[in-house]
């Protein structure tokens, strides 16, 4: 193991607050006398199939702690995925089915394998300590809090005061997340802004159960594509791991530089050290800001899809914007309709350049759109069928669409 000022340097990188500094410092010493590893965990609801950049800022973390010579342990929450984490909530959320659960969780357990070692990584799921836990035992977890404690929770406290409903089951939420650490031993927890409550409640139960409360980690929450609001597909904002290698790299080319460094420390391998020389470098000019751009989008691209994909898009972003030709590969679509018109932005989402009609208005409203080479400002813009339509969306993202009749 890495001597602790430099394991300190690497995990404090991006992080919003490590609760308590001198305990992780203290035991990351006795780790490295010892060569025991810490237990670092974190953990995830499947409340949604696909993973984007944003749940990755804890997964980059725990490959940092990973690298360092710890334990990782990713936690599904399968049984707190079917109660419905209440953080951040101004009214209680459906839960999901089990069914759904199941589904989500499979395919978490592939994709966190393009970010961490899989023969390093213990993956596991709460139902396993949850599920043969009696009422009576429910009861005594319940017993070691109270309902004072809970409404200290910022969420709570403004649903109770604005007499918004709070269901008990909710309530059993931190402490179910809580009682993880206690069943998994955990050194370090990690989770989001929106998650100190929570985490708290697990250095809390873990001293009822007379255990060493855990260090709890904190990162922010990852600002999307606009720089603004968080990462969020319903916000059509977001990077997904899985979206194709030239989405991918197209929607990272069109972030901030100020947005870019922040993907840098938050999503990269990149060390404390490497990442002040680069800021330096752009701040003197030695380093032109579109190619720092490009490296990012290129590290992002090969971790989630291949080396070779992100030279081949890296090549291509050069040829259609710079030599500003089309580029080579523009897929052909071809839909079926039965009016004569349609509707603009619904194209758009049937031939997958928009998740939906409304982040397709705000598109075409935000000068993002052309059709034929013309820039289109009319979101209630019909196209007339039997035609073909070179559409594009920002600098990168074309469709060839013909318009077939019925």
């Amino acid at each position: 193991m890495k001597p602790v000022p430099e394991q300190m340097a690497i995990i404090r990188q991006g992080c919003q607050e490590i609760i308590r500094e001198e305990e992780l410092a203290a035991r990351l010493e006795k780790a490295r006398a010892t060569g025991t590893p810490l237990r670092v965990k974190a953990g995830f609801d499947p409340t949604a199939p696909d993973l984007h950049l944003g749940h990755t800022v804890l997964i980059q973390k725990l490959k940092n702690f990973q690298d360092l010579g710890h334990q990782v342990i990713f936690l599904i929450g399968d049984f707190t995925g079917l109660i419905g984490d209440p953080s951040g909530k101004s009214e209680t959320r459906p839960p999901l089915t089990e069914e759904q659960v199941k589904a989500n969780a499979a395919t978490y357990e592939r994709q966190i394998f393009k970010i961490l070692d899989p023969d390093k990584t213990i993956v596991d799921f709460n139902s396993r300590w949850m599920k043969p836990m009696s009422a009576q035992d429910l009861i005594r977890l319940a017993a070691r809090h109270t309902v004072a404690r809970m409404l200290e929770r910022e969420d709570f406290h403004k649903r109770y005061t604005s007499q918004t409903p709070i269901s008990i089951h909710e309530f059993l939420y931190p402490l179910i997340q809580g009682y993880d650490s206690v069943a998994l031993m955990a050194d370090v927890e990690l989770g989001g802004t929106d998650q100190t409550f929570n985490l708290l409640v697990g250095r809390d139960l873990q001293r009822e159960y007379g255990q060493a409360p855990q260090v709890v980690i904190t990162l922010p929450l990852l600002e999307g594509l606009d720089g603004v609001q968080k990462m969020s597909k319903s916000l059509g904002n977001y990077v997904g791991i899985d979206e194709p290698a030239k989405e991918m790299f197209g929607k990272l080319m069109s972030i901030s530089d100020d947005l870019m460094m922040r993907y840098y420390a938050l999503l990269t391998d990149i060390t404390p050290n490497e990442l002040s020389r680069l800021k330096d470098d752009l701040a003197s000019g030695a380093k032109h800001p579109r190619q720092v751009k490009e490296d990012l989008a290129k590290a992002m691209v090969a971790r989630y899809h291949s080396q070779a994909a992100a030279d081949h898009e890296a090549q291509e972003f050069i040829r259609v914007l710079r030599e500003r030709e089309l580029p080579e590969d523009i897929e052909e679509v071809t839909l079926t309709i039965a009016d004569n018109y349609l509707w603009l932005p619904r194209l758009m989402v049937d031939c997958g350049l928009a998740s939906s009609t409304s982040e397709a208005q705000r598109l075409i409203k935000g000068g993002g759109v052309q059709v034929d080479g013309e820039k289109i400002a009319d979101p209630k813009l019909e196209l007339a069928k039997f035609k073909t339509y070179l559409l594009q969306v920002g600098k990168r993202r074309f469709k060839r669409v013909t318009l077939a009749g019925s």
